[in-house]
C-alpha cells in the first residue's frame, strides 16, 4: 500500500518500526486480512482492532458490539482521509517470508516487481467493503489506551503522529 502509483520496483529497506522485529533490510508487505489497516494516509495515526481466540466477551461487547474489524482514526485527520489516493500493490509471493504473522507483515530480501496495482480513489469506501467499521474519534488517547489494556488483538499506527494528550 503506498500514496506513490508509481512505483516500479521495490527495494528493500529498513524495518519502519522496531517493534516488527526484522533486522536487516526487506520489501515489507502484509497478509489480506491486515488490509483495512493500511487503507489510509501512511502518517494517519489509527486504531485497529478486532477479536482473538483469547478475547473476553466484555471486551468483545465493550470494544466491538457488531463490529470484526475496527478502524479508528482522529476526526483532524478526516479531511486527509476523504481526499487521500492509494495504490494497492499486488506482490509475487515467491520470495517473501512470514515476518510477523499475527500482524500480517511478510518480506523479501530481495527487490520485487509488483504483479500489477490497484487504484484507491475514497478510503473510507475502501474500508468499509474490506469489512472494517470505521469509527473517527476525537480524542486518539482514551481508545488507544484501552484497547492497548484489552485482551483484543490490535495495531495501533503512526500513534507518534496523533493530537497530544489532554492534560
Amino acid at each position: 500500500m503506498s500514496e506513490d502509483a508509481g512505483i516500479a520496483r521495490f527495494d528493500p529497506r529498513p524495518s519502519p518500526s522496531t517493534d516488527a522485529g526484522v533486522i536487516g533490510t526487506a520489501v515489507w508487505a502484509l497478509a489480506e486480512p491486515f488490509l483495512p489497516n493500511y487503507l489510509l494516509p501512511r502518517d494517519c495515526p489509527r486504531i485497529c482492532f478486532r477479536a482473538k481466540d483469547s478475547t473476553t466477551a466484555r471486551d468483545r461487547e465493550r470494544f466491538l458490539g457488531a463490529a470484526r474489524h475496527v478502524v479508528a482514526f482522529e476526526a483532524a485527520w478526516l479531511d486527509r482521509v476523504r481526499s487521500a489516493r492509494l495504490a494497492l500493490y499486488e506482490m509475487p509471493p515467491q520470495s517473501f517470508t512470514d515476518a510477523l504473522l499475527e500482524a500480517g507483515y511478510w518480506i523479501s530480501r530481495e527487490s520485487v516487481t509488483p504483479l500489477g496495482t490497484t487504484h484507491i480513489d475514497d478510503c473510507l469506501a475502501a474500508l468499509t467493503a474490506a469489512g472494517a467499521e470505521v469509527r473517527v474519534v476525537q480524542d486518539f488517547w482514551p481508545l488507544s489506551d484501552a484497547v492497548a489494556e484489552s485482551s483484543l488483538r490490535f495495531s495501533i499506527i503512526r500513534k507518534r503522529n496523533a493530537a497530544p494528550r489532554k492534560v
